[in-house]
C-alpha cells in the first residue's frame, strides 16, 4: 500500500468514525470541514475499498451495518488514543488555564462532569470548571458558555456533539406494594390506569410524555398521577415511597431493584438510546481548555 492512499484510507476511515458518532451525516460534515456531498463521496470511496457496506442511509436517518460495527469497533480505542496523543503535547505548554462554563443537567453533571473532576483538577491546576444546573436548553452562544452537556438526540442540528457517555436506558418502575394492589403492567397503554409520577419540562410548559419502543414501534403515553415535579431525584423519592409508577433512568434505580426496593417493569418496552453529548456551535473554534476537559474525560471513559 502507497502511503499515500493509506493515508487517504485513514482520513476515510476517520469521517466514517465521526458519522457513526454523530449519527447525522450534517453534524459530521460540518464538524470535519466539508461539505455533506463530499463526506457522501468519501463514505462511498471507503465502501468500494472495502468491499462492504458500512451505513444504511435515507434523507432522514442514518444507521451503522454489522460490517460498520466490526469497523467502528476496532477504530474508536486507535482514535481516541490519537486524540488523547495530540493533546498530551499540549499538556507542559501551561496553555490550560482560565475558566471552563458549561451548562448540563444534574444527570449529565453526575454521569460526565462529577466522574472527571478530580483528575481535571489535579492535571490542570490553573484551570477552572463553572457548570450551570439546568434542565431547559440555553443559548450557549449568547451567554458565553463554552459548551452545554445534553442527551444525543436532543440537539440541535447547528452544533458540532461529541458523545461522552455511552448509551443509556429508561426504567419503568414502581414498589412491591404498590404493584400488588394494582393491575398487572404488561403494555405501555396500562400505564393510564395507574398512579403514575409525573415529569413537567419547565422550558416547553408541557408534561413530558413517556416514550416507548418495541420491534421498530415507537409509542408515546401521556400518564396521569398525584405528583408532578421538574427534578427526577424527586421522581425517583416518590417511587421509593410508594406514591406511583416512576420513569428514570436505569443506572439511577439500577440500586434499588437490586435490593428488592423497587420493581422494574416493561423491561423490553424501554430499548437503548443515544446517551450524553458534549456540543459546542460548528463555528466556534476549541479552546483549549475544552479541549483539554474533553481529553480527560474520554481517557477517564476508555480506561472504565
Amino acid at each position: 500500500m502507497k502511503l499515500h492512499d493509506g493515508r487517504s484510507k485513514l482520513d476515510d476511515m476517520a469521517a466514517f468514525a465521526q458519522i457513526a458518532q454523530l449519527g447525522n451525516f450534517t453534524r459530521a460534515a460540518a464538524a470535519l470541514g466539508m461539505s455533506t456531498s463530499n463526506l457522501s463521496h468519501t463514505i462511498r470511496r471507503l465502501e468500494t475499498s472495502l468491499g462492504h457496506r458500512l451505513l444504511h442511509r435515507n434523507s432522514r436517518s442514518v444507521s451503522i451495518t454489522e460490517a460498520g460495527r466490526t469497523l467502528l469497533a476496532a477504530l474508536e480505542p486507535a482514535l481516541i488514543g490519537i486524540s488523547g496523543a495530540l493533546n498530551s503535547l499540549d499538556e507542559g505548554r501551561d496553555l490550560v488555564s482560565g475558566t471552563l462554563r458549561l451548562t448540563a443537567t444534574r444527570q449529565a453533571y453526575e454521569a460526565v462532569v462529577r466522574p472527571v473532576m478530580v483528575a481535571f483538577s489535579n492535571r490542570y491546576p490553573q484551570a477552572t470548571v463553572e457548570v450551570q444546573i439546568e434542565t431547559a436548553y440555553r443559548d450557549i452562544v449568547a451567554e458565553q458558555f463554552d459548551a452545554g452537556i445534553r442527551l444525543g438526540e436532543k440537539l440541535q442540528q447547528d452544533m458540532i456533539a461529541l458523545k461522552v457517555g455511552s448509551d443509556l436506558t429508561m426504567a419503568v418502575v414502581a414498589t412491591p406494594d404498590y404493584l400488588e394492589n394494582y393491575p398487572p403492567i404488561l403494555h405501555p397503554a396500562d400505564l393510564t390506569q395507574h398512579r403514575c409520577i409525573n415529569y413537567k419540562m419547565v422550558s416547553a410548559g408541557s408534561l413530558y410524555a413517556w416514550e416507548f419502543e418495541k420491534d421498530g414501534k415507537a409509542l408515546e403515553v401521556s400518564v396521569k398521577g398525584p405528583l408532578t415535579c421538574n427534578e427526577p431525584e424527586i421522581m425517583l423519592d416518590a417511587a421509593l415511597d410508594g406514591v406511583g409508577v416512576g420513569y428514570l433512568l436505569e443506572h439511577e434505580v439500577a440500586p434499588h431493584i437490586e435490593s428488592g426496593r423497587l420493581i422494574r417493569v416493561l423491561c423490553d418496552w424501554t430499548p437503548p438510546f443515544p446517551g450524553f453529548h458534549l456540543y459546542y456551535p460548528s463555528r466556534r473554534q476549541m479552546r483549549p481548555i475544552l479541549s483539554a476537559f474533553l481529553a480527560v474525560v474520554r481517557r477517564t471513559k476508555t480506561v472504565a
